[in-house]
Protein backbone atom coordinates (compact mmCIF):
# COMPACT_ATOMS: atom_id res chain seq x y z
CA UNK A 1 0.00 0.00 0.00
CA UNK A 2 3.12 2.44 0.72
CA UNK A 3 3.93 2.29 -2.84
CA UNK A 4 0.15 2.71 -4.09
CA UNK A 5 -0.72 5.92 -1.92
CA UNK A 6 2.03 8.88 -1.93
CA UNK A 7 2.41 11.00 1.18
CA UNK A 8 0.55 11.63 4.38
CA UNK A 9 -1.58 9.14 6.99
CA UNK A 10 -3.52 6.19 6.07
CA UNK A 11 -6.43 5.79 8.20
CA UNK A 12 -8.72 2.63 8.82
CA UNK A 13 -11.29 2.90 11.38
CA UNK A 14 -12.39 -0.40 12.60
CA UNK A 15 -15.97 -1.21 12.95
CA UNK A 16 -18.22 -0.78 16.09
CA UNK A 17 -20.46 -2.41 17.53
CA UNK A 18 -24.49 -1.98 16.51
CA UNK A 19 -27.51 -2.13 19.05
CA UNK A 20 -30.56 -3.68 17.18
CA UNK A 21 -33.37 -3.26 20.28
CA UNK A 22 -31.63 -1.76 23.17
CA UNK A 23 -28.06 -0.50 23.77
CA UNK A 24 -26.56 -3.80 25.49
CA UNK A 25 -28.46 -5.96 23.24
CA UNK A 26 -26.06 -5.40 19.76
CA UNK A 27 -25.71 -7.18 16.49
CA UNK A 28 -23.54 -10.12 15.70
CA UNK A 29 -20.16 -8.13 15.27
CA UNK A 30 -18.78 -7.57 11.63
CA UNK A 31 -15.34 -6.07 11.54
CA UNK A 32 -14.78 -3.61 8.41
CA UNK A 33 -12.72 -5.49 5.53
CA UNK A 34 -10.30 -3.03 4.88
CA UNK A 35 -9.34 -3.34 8.08
CA UNK A 36 -9.10 -6.93 8.86
CA UNK A 37 -7.23 -7.01 5.43
CA UNK A 38 -4.49 -4.48 6.72
CA UNK A 39 -4.69 -4.87 10.21
CA UNK A 40 -5.98 -8.59 10.78
CA UNK A 41 -7.55 -8.00 13.85
CA UNK A 42 -11.88 -9.20 14.62
CA UNK A 43 -12.87 -6.88 17.37
CA UNK A 44 -14.92 -3.65 17.79
CA UNK A 45 -13.21 -0.36 18.50
CA UNK A 46 -9.96 -0.62 17.37
CA UNK A 47 -8.65 2.14 14.40
CA UNK A 48 -5.08 1.72 12.49
CA UNK A 49 -2.86 4.53 10.71
CA UNK A 50 -0.28 3.74 8.58
CA UNK A 51 2.29 6.68 8.30
CA UNK A 52 3.39 6.70 4.46
CA UNK A 53 6.60 9.11 5.50
CA UNK A 54 7.43 7.40 8.55
CA UNK A 55 7.21 3.76 7.35
CA UNK A 56 5.24 3.20 11.04
CA UNK A 57 1.91 1.63 12.22
CA UNK A 58 -0.22 1.99 14.78
CA UNK A 59 -2.82 0.32 16.28
CA UNK A 60 -5.11 2.31 18.31
CA UNK A 61 -7.65 0.57 21.00
CA UNK A 62 -8.30 0.63 25.04
CA UNK A 63 -7.09 -2.51 27.24
CA UNK A 64 -9.83 -4.26 29.22
CA UNK A 65 -10.61 -3.34 32.54
CA UNK A 66 -11.93 -4.89 35.51
CA UNK A 67 -15.66 -4.79 34.24
CA UNK A 68 -15.05 -6.22 31.07
CA UNK A 69 -12.83 -8.62 32.39
CA UNK A 70 -15.95 -10.06 34.44
CA UNK A 71 -18.53 -10.31 31.35
CA UNK A 72 -15.73 -10.76 28.69
CA UNK A 73 -12.42 -12.76 30.75
CA UNK A 74 -9.01 -11.52 30.43
CA UNK A 75 -8.46 -10.47 26.68
CA UNK A 76 -4.58 -9.76 25.38
CA UNK A 77 -3.39 -6.17 25.70
CA UNK A 78 -3.07 -3.71 22.64
CA UNK A 79 0.19 -4.19 22.39
CA UNK A 80 -0.26 -8.12 22.02
CA UNK A 81 -2.50 -7.75 19.61
CA UNK A 82 -0.38 -5.27 17.48
CA UNK A 83 2.49 -7.96 17.70
CA UNK A 84 0.02 -10.96 16.75
CA UNK A 85 0.07 -8.78 13.31
CA UNK A 86 3.50 -7.12 13.04
CA UNK A 87 2.37 -3.85 14.47
CA UNK A 88 4.87 -2.63 17.03
CA UNK A 89 3.29 0.73 18.31
CA UNK A 90 0.13 0.34 19.88
CA UNK A 91 -1.98 3.86 21.68
CA UNK A 92 -5.19 4.49 23.79
CA UNK A 93 -8.03 4.91 21.51
CA UNK A 94 -8.11 8.60 22.84
CA UNK A 95 -4.78 9.42 21.26
CA UNK A 96 -6.42 9.08 17.62
CA UNK A 97 -7.83 12.16 17.49
CA UNK A 98 -4.71 14.01 18.64
CA UNK A 99 -2.46 12.07 16.03
CA UNK A 100 -4.89 12.68 13.13
CA UNK A 101 -4.87 16.60 14.39
CA UNK A 102 -1.29 16.81 14.53
CA UNK A 103 -0.85 15.80 10.62
CA UNK A 104 -3.95 17.98 9.90
CA UNK A 105 -2.29 20.66 11.43
CA UNK A 106 1.30 19.77 9.50
CA UNK A 107 -0.57 20.16 6.32
CA UNK A 108 -0.38 16.68 5.89
CA UNK A 109 -3.60 14.79 3.97
CA UNK A 110 -5.44 12.11 5.31
CA UNK A 111 -6.58 8.75 3.37
CA UNK A 112 -9.61 7.05 4.17
CA UNK A 113 -11.75 4.74 2.32
CA UNK A 114 -15.90 5.60 1.43
CA UNK A 115 -17.22 4.88 5.04
CA UNK A 116 -20.61 2.96 4.19
CA UNK A 117 -21.77 2.80 8.18
CA UNK A 118 -23.43 5.70 9.65
CA UNK A 119 -21.37 5.52 13.04
CA UNK A 120 -17.94 5.63 11.15
CA UNK A 121 -19.23 8.90 9.35
CA UNK A 122 -19.67 10.18 12.47
CA UNK A 123 -16.63 9.37 13.26
CA UNK A 124 -14.74 10.45 10.75
CA UNK A 125 -16.29 13.97 11.49
CA UNK A 126 -15.84 14.25 14.50
CA UNK A 127 -12.26 13.73 13.91
CA UNK A 128 -11.04 15.44 11.30
CA UNK A 129 -14.02 18.11 11.97
CA UNK A 130 -15.73 17.75 8.11
CA UNK A 131 -19.40 18.59 7.96
CA UNK A 132 -21.53 14.88 7.52
CA UNK A 133 -22.58 15.43 4.17
CA UNK A 134 -18.72 15.66 3.06
CA UNK A 135 -17.32 12.44 4.56
CA UNK A 136 -17.80 10.64 1.95
CA UNK A 137 -17.08 12.88 -1.04
CA UNK A 138 -13.77 13.61 0.52
CA UNK A 139 -12.51 9.88 0.22
CA UNK A 140 -9.46 9.46 -1.35
CA UNK A 141 -9.16 8.10 -4.52
CA UNK A 142 -5.95 7.42 -4.34
CA UNK A 143 -6.51 5.32 -1.41
CA UNK A 144 -9.22 3.29 -3.11
CA UNK A 145 -7.36 2.54 -6.47
CA UNK A 146 -4.84 1.59 -3.95
CA UNK A 147 -6.90 -0.90 -1.53
CA UNK A 148 -8.95 -1.94 -5.16
CA UNK A 149 -5.35 -3.02 -6.89
CA UNK A 150 -4.23 -4.94 -3.52
CA UNK A 151 -7.34 -7.02 -3.15
CA UNK A 152 -8.43 -7.85 -6.11
CA UNK A 153 -6.03 -10.62 -6.63
CA UNK A 154 -6.36 -12.79 -4.28
CA UNK A 155 -3.28 -15.23 -2.94
CA UNK A 156 -3.06 -19.31 -2.07
CA UNK A 157 -4.41 -18.81 1.43
CA UNK A 158 -7.54 -16.45 0.46
CA UNK A 159 -8.25 -18.86 -2.58
CA UNK A 160 -8.24 -21.79 -0.04
CA UNK A 161 -10.17 -20.25 2.40
CA UNK A 162 -12.99 -18.95 -0.31
CA UNK A 163 -13.05 -23.02 -1.54
CA UNK A 164 -13.40 -23.67 1.95
CA UNK A 165 -16.42 -21.87 2.19
CA UNK A 166 -17.76 -23.44 -1.18
CA UNK A 167 -17.51 -26.87 0.19
CA UNK A 168 -19.52 -26.23 2.96
CA UNK A 169 -22.35 -24.34 0.64
CA UNK A 170 -22.29 -27.63 -0.99
CA UNK A 171 -24.00 -29.13 2.05
CA UNK A 172 -26.35 -26.10 2.64
CA UNK A 173 -27.33 -26.65 -0.79
CA UNK A 174 -27.47 -30.09 -0.80
CA UNK A 175 -29.67 -30.12 2.25
CA UNK A 176 -31.93 -27.17 0.85
CA UNK A 177 -32.31 -29.83 -2.79
CA UNK A 178 -33.47 -32.56 -0.29
CA UNK A 179 -35.72 -30.41 1.76
CA UNK A 180 -37.54 -29.08 -1.22
CA UNK A 181 -40.83 -30.91 -0.82
CA UNK A 182 -44.42 -29.77 -1.63
CA UNK A 183 -46.10 -28.65 1.90
CA UNK A 184 -42.78 -27.75 3.36
CA UNK A 185 -42.25 -23.59 4.69
CA UNK A 186 -39.31 -21.66 3.42
CA UNK A 187 -38.22 -20.85 6.31
CA UNK A 188 -37.52 -24.59 7.23
CA UNK A 189 -35.28 -24.96 4.78
CA UNK A 190 -33.72 -21.36 5.41
CA UNK A 191 -32.81 -21.75 8.89
CA UNK A 192 -31.46 -25.13 8.52
CA UNK A 193 -28.89 -23.77 5.93
CA UNK A 194 -28.19 -20.95 7.86
CA UNK A 195 -27.45 -23.20 10.93
CA UNK A 196 -25.13 -25.47 8.84
CA UNK A 197 -23.60 -22.14 8.18
CA UNK A 198 -23.15 -21.32 11.58
CA UNK A 199 -22.25 -25.20 12.38
CA UNK A 200 -19.71 -25.52 10.03
CA UNK A 201 -18.33 -22.01 9.16
CA UNK A 202 -18.54 -18.63 11.03
CA UNK A 203 -22.24 -18.13 9.47
CA UNK A 204 -23.78 -17.07 5.91
CA UNK A 205 -21.82 -14.52 4.09
CA UNK A 206 -24.79 -12.64 3.52
CA UNK A 207 -28.78 -12.81 4.25
CA UNK A 208 -30.33 -16.24 2.58
CA UNK A 209 -32.14 -15.48 -0.57
CA UNK A 210 -34.73 -18.57 -0.78
CA UNK A 211 -38.27 -18.67 -2.86
CA UNK A 212 -40.08 -19.81 -4.95
CA UNK A 213 -40.70 -16.51 -6.17
CA UNK A 214 -37.53 -16.29 -8.48
CA UNK A 215 -38.44 -14.03 -10.30
CA UNK A 216 -37.57 -11.57 -7.64
CA UNK A 217 -34.03 -11.25 -7.74
CA UNK A 218 -32.98 -10.82 -3.91
CA UNK A 219 -36.49 -12.05 -2.07
CA UNK A 220 -35.61 -12.50 1.34
CA UNK A 221 -39.19 -13.05 2.26
CA UNK A 222 -39.28 -17.13 3.41
CA UNK A 223 -43.16 -17.28 4.53
CA UNK A 224 -44.83 -19.38 1.27
CA UNK A 225 -45.18 -22.87 1.56
CA UNK A 226 -43.35 -25.22 -1.77
CA UNK A 227 -46.01 -25.93 -4.43
CA UNK A 228 -46.03 -28.64 -6.50
CA UNK A 229 -44.90 -27.19 -10.18
CA UNK A 230 -42.95 -24.28 -8.40
CA UNK A 231 -39.28 -23.54 -8.39
CA UNK A 232 -37.37 -22.84 -5.52
CA UNK A 233 -34.02 -20.41 -5.80
CA UNK A 234 -31.85 -20.53 -3.12
CA UNK A 235 -29.06 -17.69 -3.52
CA UNK A 236 -26.67 -18.58 -0.04
CA UNK A 237 -22.62 -18.76 1.05
CA UNK A 238 -21.10 -18.69 3.85
CA UNK A 239 -18.08 -17.17 5.96
CA UNK A 240 -14.98 -18.29 7.13
CA UNK A 241 -12.83 -17.47 10.59
CA UNK A 242 -11.32 -15.40 8.52
CA UNK A 243 -14.58 -13.69 6.52
CA UNK A 244 -13.75 -14.88 2.93
CA UNK A 245 -17.06 -15.72 1.62
CA UNK A 246 -18.66 -18.19 -0.62
CA UNK A 247 -21.85 -17.16 -2.82
CA UNK A 248 -23.68 -20.34 -5.13
CA UNK A 249 -27.17 -20.28 -6.77
CA UNK A 250 -29.16 -23.52 -7.58
CA UNK A 251 -32.80 -23.40 -8.89
CA UNK A 252 -34.78 -26.90 -8.24
CA UNK A 253 -37.63 -28.41 -9.11
CA UNK A 254 -40.22 -28.71 -5.94
CA UNK A 255 -40.66 -32.16 -5.73
CA UNK A 256 -37.21 -33.01 -7.50
CA UNK A 257 -38.87 -33.56 -10.73
CA UNK A 258 -38.54 -30.93 -13.56
CA UNK A 259 -41.79 -30.97 -15.70
CA UNK A 260 -40.95 -30.60 -19.42
CA UNK A 261 -41.30 -26.66 -19.20
CA UNK A 262 -38.71 -26.30 -16.46
CA UNK A 263 -36.40 -28.09 -18.01
CA UNK A 264 -36.25 -26.52 -20.88
CA UNK A 265 -35.89 -23.00 -19.19
CA UNK A 266 -33.27 -24.56 -17.13
CA UNK A 267 -30.92 -26.10 -19.64
CA UNK A 268 -30.37 -22.92 -21.27
CA UNK A 269 -29.34 -21.27 -18.19
CA UNK A 270 -27.24 -23.89 -17.33
CA UNK A 271 -25.85 -23.58 -21.16
CA UNK A 272 -25.12 -19.54 -20.53
CA UNK A 273 -23.76 -20.78 -17.23
CA UNK A 274 -21.18 -23.01 -18.83
CA UNK A 275 -20.52 -21.06 -21.93
CA UNK A 276 -19.53 -18.19 -19.48
CA UNK A 277 -17.19 -20.33 -17.39
CA UNK A 278 -15.57 -22.17 -20.36
CA UNK A 279 -15.05 -18.26 -21.53
CA UNK A 280 -13.51 -17.27 -18.52
CA UNK A 281 -9.33 -16.08 -18.67
CA UNK A 282 -7.13 -13.63 -18.03
CA UNK A 283 -6.91 -10.64 -20.33
CA UNK A 284 -10.87 -10.89 -21.18
CA UNK A 285 -13.50 -8.37 -20.73
CA UNK A 286 -15.93 -9.52 -18.34
CA UNK A 287 -18.44 -7.53 -19.97
CA UNK A 288 -17.91 -9.56 -23.29
CA UNK A 289 -18.31 -12.88 -21.47
CA UNK A 290 -21.63 -11.64 -19.72
CA UNK A 291 -22.67 -10.37 -23.28
CA UNK A 292 -22.08 -14.16 -24.75
CA UNK A 293 -24.27 -15.72 -21.86
CA UNK A 294 -26.96 -13.19 -23.18
CA UNK A 295 -26.73 -14.45 -26.48
CA UNK A 296 -26.91 -18.08 -24.73
CA UNK A 297 -30.36 -16.81 -23.35
CA UNK A 298 -31.45 -15.08 -26.69
CA UNK A 299 -30.96 -18.25 -29.02
CA UNK A 300 -32.30 -20.61 -26.43
CA UNK A 301 -35.63 -18.61 -26.09
CA UNK A 302 -36.14 -17.87 -29.95
CA UNK A 303 -35.65 -22.08 -30.26
CA UNK A 304 -38.74 -22.33 -27.57
CA UNK A 305 -40.42 -19.65 -29.37
CA UNK A 306 -40.30 -17.08 -26.53
CA UNK A 307 -37.90 -14.57 -28.58
CA UNK A 308 -37.46 -14.44 -32.36
CA UNK A 309 -35.36 -12.73 -35.22
CA UNK A 310 -31.59 -13.39 -35.10
CA UNK A 311 -29.95 -13.58 -31.07
CA UNK A 312 -26.87 -11.57 -32.40
CA UNK A 313 -29.19 -8.45 -32.95
CA UNK A 314 -31.38 -9.31 -30.32
CA UNK A 315 -28.78 -9.04 -27.65
CA UNK A 316 -27.08 -5.81 -29.50
CA UNK A 317 -30.96 -4.04 -28.75
CA UNK A 318 -30.95 -5.24 -25.34
CA UNK A 319 -34.10 -7.21 -26.08
CA UNK A 320 -32.86 -10.22 -24.07
CA UNK A 321 -32.36 -8.30 -20.94
CA UNK A 322 -36.20 -8.45 -20.00
CA UNK A 323 -35.77 -11.83 -19.07
CA UNK A 324 -31.84 -11.37 -18.17
CA UNK A 325 -31.88 -7.78 -16.26
CA UNK A 326 -29.14 -8.32 -13.85
CA UNK A 327 -24.94 -8.61 -14.40
CA UNK A 328 -23.23 -11.93 -14.59
CA UNK A 329 -21.37 -11.94 -11.61
CA UNK A 330 -19.26 -9.90 -9.27
CA UNK A 331 -15.50 -10.35 -7.57
CA UNK A 332 -15.80 -12.50 -4.20
CA UNK A 333 -13.43 -12.22 -1.32
CA UNK A 334 -13.36 -10.55 2.32
CA UNK A 335 -16.98 -9.19 1.01
CA UNK A 336 -19.51 -11.71 -0.87
CA UNK A 337 -19.41 -8.38 -3.40
CA UNK A 338 -16.03 -7.90 -2.58
CA UNK A 339 -14.91 -4.36 -2.68
CA UNK A 340 -18.37 -3.01 -3.44
CA UNK A 341 -17.86 -0.16 -0.76
CA UNK A 342 -14.92 1.10 -2.55
CA UNK A 343 -16.97 1.75 -5.55
CA UNK A 344 -18.47 -0.51 -8.05
CA UNK A 345 -16.77 1.50 -10.78
CA UNK A 346 -13.60 1.70 -9.49
CA UNK A 347 -13.77 -1.89 -8.80
CA UNK A 348 -15.26 -3.23 -12.08
CA UNK A 349 -14.20 -0.23 -15.21
CA UNK A 350 -11.31 1.54 -15.79
CA UNK A 351 -10.06 3.95 -18.12
CA UNK A 352 -10.72 1.49 -20.77
CA UNK A 353 -14.33 -0.39 -20.33
CA UNK A 354 -16.70 2.29 -19.28
CA UNK A 355 -20.14 1.51 -17.52
CA UNK A 356 -23.35 1.37 -19.63
CA UNK A 357 -26.26 3.28 -19.31
CA UNK A 358 -28.27 1.03 -20.78
CA UNK A 359 -30.78 -1.21 -18.92
CA UNK A 360 -29.57 -4.66 -17.88
CA UNK A 361 -26.09 -3.73 -19.01
CA UNK A 362 -26.15 -1.29 -16.58
CA UNK A 363 -26.17 -3.24 -13.74
CA UNK A 364 -23.74 -5.26 -14.70
CA UNK A 365 -21.03 -4.61 -11.64
CA UNK A 366 -17.58 -5.83 -13.13
CA UNK A 367 -16.64 -5.46 -16.85
CA UNK A 368 -13.54 -4.68 -17.04
CA UNK A 369 -10.36 -7.18 -18.24
CA UNK A 370 -9.73 -10.34 -16.13
CA UNK A 371 -6.81 -11.00 -14.16
CA UNK A 372 -5.24 -14.21 -12.95
CA UNK A 373 -6.03 -14.70 -9.71
CA UNK A 374 -9.04 -12.86 -9.60
CA UNK A 375 -12.10 -14.90 -8.31
CA UNK A 376 -15.65 -14.32 -9.92
CA UNK A 377 -19.11 -15.43 -9.60
CA UNK A 378 -20.50 -16.68 -12.78
CA UNK A 379 -24.45 -16.50 -12.44
CA UNK A 380 -26.61 -16.01 -15.39
CA UNK A 381 -30.65 -16.13 -15.13
CA UNK A 382 -33.71 -16.03 -16.64
CA UNK A 383 -36.91 -14.34 -15.01
CA UNK A 384 -40.39 -14.09 -16.32
CA UNK A 385 -40.96 -10.85 -14.04
CA UNK A 386 -44.88 -9.91 -14.53
CA UNK A 387 -44.53 -5.83 -14.04
CA UNK A 388 -41.61 -5.96 -16.16
CA UNK A 389 -43.38 -7.88 -18.95
CA UNK A 390 -46.26 -5.42 -18.31
CA UNK A 391 -43.95 -1.81 -19.07
CA UNK A 392 -42.50 -3.76 -22.10
CA UNK A 393 -45.73 -5.01 -23.85
CA UNK A 394 -47.27 -2.08 -22.83
CA UNK A 395 -44.59 0.10 -24.46
CA UNK A 396 -44.22 -2.29 -27.61
CA UNK A 397 -40.50 -3.00 -26.64
CA UNK A 398 -38.35 -4.95 -28.66
CA UNK A 399 -41.58 -6.42 -30.11
CA UNK A 400 -39.36 -7.93 -33.23
CA UNK A 401 -37.42 -9.69 -30.97
CA UNK A 402 -40.16 -10.57 -28.52
CA UNK A 403 -43.49 -12.66 -28.20
CA UNK A 404 -45.25 -11.15 -25.86
CA UNK A 405 -48.21 -13.61 -26.55
CA UNK A 406 -45.98 -16.76 -26.11
CA UNK A 407 -44.43 -14.97 -22.97
CA UNK A 408 -47.69 -14.18 -21.15
CA UNK A 409 -48.05 -17.78 -20.71
CA UNK A 410 -45.01 -18.00 -18.62
CA UNK A 411 -46.35 -15.65 -16.33
CA UNK A 412 -46.55 -17.59 -13.23
CA UNK A 413 -43.38 -19.61 -13.78
CA UNK A 414 -41.09 -18.03 -11.42
CA UNK A 415 -37.01 -17.27 -12.25
CA UNK A 416 -33.83 -19.43 -12.65
CA UNK A 417 -30.38 -18.70 -11.51
CA UNK A 418 -27.59 -21.04 -11.46
CA UNK A 419 -24.43 -19.20 -9.68
CA UNK A 420 -20.64 -20.77 -9.44
CA UNK A 421 -17.50 -19.30 -7.76
CA UNK A 422 -14.47 -19.76 -10.18
CA UNK A 423 -10.71 -18.68 -10.00
CA UNK A 424 -9.31 -17.08 -13.02
CA UNK A 425 -5.88 -19.04 -13.71
CA UNK A 426 -2.51 -18.54 -15.62
CA UNK A 427 -4.30 -20.44 -18.48
CA UNK A 428 -8.46 -20.01 -17.90
CA UNK A 429 -10.66 -21.24 -15.22
CA UNK A 430 -10.88 -23.46 -12.19
CA UNK A 431 -14.91 -23.73 -10.45
CA UNK A 432 -13.65 -23.59 -6.99
CA UNK A 433 -14.91 -26.40 -4.39
CA UNK A 434 -16.78 -29.58 -4.11
CA UNK A 435 -19.41 -29.75 -7.59
CA UNK A 436 -22.58 -28.72 -6.12
CA UNK A 437 -25.47 -30.93 -8.91
CA UNK A 438 -26.29 -28.81 -11.31
CA UNK A 439 -27.37 -30.67 -14.48
CA UNK A 440 -31.02 -31.85 -15.00
CA UNK A 441 -29.83 -35.32 -13.74
CA UNK A 442 -27.58 -34.66 -11.17
CA UNK A 443 -30.21 -32.79 -9.37
CA UNK A 444 -32.99 -35.21 -9.89
CA UNK A 445 -31.24 -38.28 -8.61
CA UNK A 446 -29.99 -36.04 -5.27
CA UNK A 447 -33.55 -35.17 -5.02
CA UNK A 448 -34.96 -38.50 -5.02
CA UNK A 449 -37.13 -39.68 -1.99
CA UNK A 450 -34.68 -41.83 -0.09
Amino acid sequence: MKNEVHGGLIFFPGNQEVSFNYPANTYAFRQDSNFLYFFGLDQPDLAGIIDLDSGKEILFGNDVEIGDIIWMGQQPTMKERGRQTGVEEALPLSKLEETLQHAMNSGRKIHYAPPYRGETIIQISELLEYPLSEVRKRASEELIKGIVKLRMKKDLLEIQEIENMVDVAWLMHTTAMKMARPGTIEKEIAGTIEGIALAQACGVSFPVILTINGQTLHNHYHGNILMPDRMLVVDAGCESEYHYSSDITRTVPVGGEFSLRQKEIYDIVLAANLTAISEVKPGIPFRDIHLKAGREIAAGLISLGIMKGDPDEAVARGAHTMFFPHGLGHPMGLDVHDLEGMGENFVGYDEETQRSKEFGLAFLRFGRKLQEHFVMTIEPGIYFIPELIDIWKAEGKCAEFINYDVVETYIDFGGIRIEDNVLVTASGVRVLGKPIPKTVKEIEEIMKVE
